[in-house]
């Protein structure tokens, strides 16, 4: 019969009005993708979770329970949720290295105090306001800053004292602690009169977990956008292939994963160079008050909910809302985050009212598989794109097609049969029709140069396979303009 039927028999011999539904051509244009996020790091003991077992979250109090008060996950839950409470969010909680140490730092108070007055911490970010009294000794407001730093919840450290000294050991082992921050008077708050503090920074976190079993339970869920706690080499081999795995045809769930590293210029240069994937960004965060885990933790909620919008649209100029700058003292200079973009880490900056905001989240790709110079994966929005694009069309020819024949061009077919057979121009016909609807949305452009090298084709050794070309001009990205004044007196 010429009008092909799903499910009214062609056998049919009972008298009545049959008619079935067909939704093959229902939808038109581009389809949304929803975004999910995973969040993998170190959880407690305490925590209620499975370990290697992802779980969905939407407040804090859940991933605290989850995961442990304090955790380096809690608290990376904590910055994406603060960043974005809407995109579906996922932890992979990871049990604490049964080997390594944890990092501490310490706090000399020095005193008495001769006036009262409040020592303003700030604990991996966080205030901790402690009272101090005329005459307290160092001692005294030693023991005072253990009180509150205990009736403080969710702080990823614990800490004692002895002789006016405060040791703070962080929550879980690894390496993840040594890039918490302690200090005073982050907003330029004065300490009480008598009282001075040194600081020696977090150090001696040693051992990191190995995620390879994280890895294998999450099969072929889908999450595009990862944030990683751990930035160790072993660690990031496994994720940069576990992606290179996930953007292969046969798989297809792929991601973007953004950890941050804290470091001189120097040694994040050497971190960047050591790296030369387009599946991961590493994001500065030296000398930033929050551990760069939460750092990497907002920084994909900034990329999920942008790139979930548009993928093809700059992820720059967009503040952080959870995580602090560094001091002004201490900020990296144009000069310096320059000198990082060619690294292949990606940079931050700070506005003059003293909001920190993504200034370009470039991929750690700089030399293709030959070792020669390769620009073309330098931005995660390009990536980003591709997914997109690849999903939307694959879509397209799954809700057209799920039941079509294929023939050469040329034959005459009956009417109605153009719907389930699929010629080489009629295949050309879908893509061009694609590629002006990604038009239309601003992902691609020049679409008469993607008409002219496209291609479909039947493969010769498998007559039931068709093989398509697609060669889509992506939009790029307004990074710099620049501006020539010449004036006139």
């Amino acid at each position: 019969m010429p009008i092909p039927f799903d499910r009214i028999p062609s056998n049919l011999r009972v008298p009545g009005v049959y008619s079935e539904v067909d939704n093959s051509r229902a939808l038109t244009g581009a389809q949304l993708l929803p975004y999910r996020r995973l969040l993998i790091g170190t959880m407690l003991a305490a925590g209620t979770a499975l370990a290697n077992v992802p779980v969905q979250v939407t407040t804090t109090a859940q991933a605290n329970a989850l995961t442990g008060a304090g955790s380096v996950l809690a608290g990376m839950a904590a910055a994406a949720l603060e960043q974005d409470n809407f995109t579906d969010l996922y932890l992979l909680p990871v049990a604490d290295p049964g080997t390594g140490a944890a990092s501490t730092a310490t706090l000399t108070i020095t005193g008495p105090a001769t006036s009262a007055g409040t020592l303003a911490l700030y604990v991996a970010g966080r205030k901790v306001s402690v009272g101090v009294l005329t005459a307290d000794s160092a001692t005294v407001i030693a023991a005072s800053v253990v009180t509150a730093l205990a009736a403080t919840t969710g702080l990823p450290v614990t800490a004692s004292s002895a002789l006016g000294v405060v040791t703070f050991t962080a929550r879980n082992k690894g390496e993840t602690g040594n890039s918490l921050d302690v200090r005073a008077n982050y907003y330029g708050e004065t300490l009480p009169a008598g009282v001075g503090v040194t600081f020696t920074a977090f150090a001696g976190g040693t051992g990191n977990p190995d995620i390879t079993a994280a890895m294998d339970a999450l099969g072929d869920q889908w999450f595009q956008v990862w944030a990683t706690a751990y930035t160790d080499t072993a660690n990031l081999v496994i994720l940069e292939n576990e992606q290179f795995s996930r953007w292969g045809p046969l798989r297809e769930v792929e991601g973007h994963i953004f950890g941050a590293v804290k470091g001189t210029l120097s040694a994040l240069g050497t971190i960047g160079n050591g790296r030369n994937s387009e599946h991961l960004t590493l994001v500065q965060a030296t000398n930033e008050p929050m551990p760069s885990y939460e750092k990497a933790a907002e920084t994909a909620s900034i990329a999920a909910f942008s790139a979930a919008n548009d993928p093809a649209r700059p992820i720059q100029n967009l503040s952080y809302v959870w995580c602090l700058p560094p001091a002004e003292t201490a900020r990296f200079t144009i000069t310096d985050r320059n000198i990082l973009l060619y690294d292949g880490i990606a940079t931050s900056k700070v506005t003059t009212a003293g909001v920190m905001q993504v200034e370009r989240l470039i991929t750690t790709y700089k030399t293709n598989p030959a070792g020669g110079a390769d620009a073309s994966y330098l931005d995660s929005e390009t990536l980003f794109t591709l997914l997109y694009l690849r999903h939307d069309w694959k879509d397209l020819l799954l809700r057209k097609f799920p039941r079509a024949k294929l023939a050469d061009d040329g034959n005459r077919f009956g009417s109605g049969q153009e719907t389930v057979i699929v010629t080489p121009k009629s295949m050309k016909a879908e893509m061009v029709a694609w590629a002006q609807s990604m038009q239309v949305i601003g992902l691609v452009e020049n679409i008469d140069a993607f008409k002219a090298a496209s291609v479909a084709e039947r493969n010769l050794a498998d007559r039931n396979r068709m093989d398509n070309l697609l060669v889509p001009d992506l939009v790029n990205q307004l990074r710099i303009i620049g501006n020539k004044i010449q004036f006139i007196l």
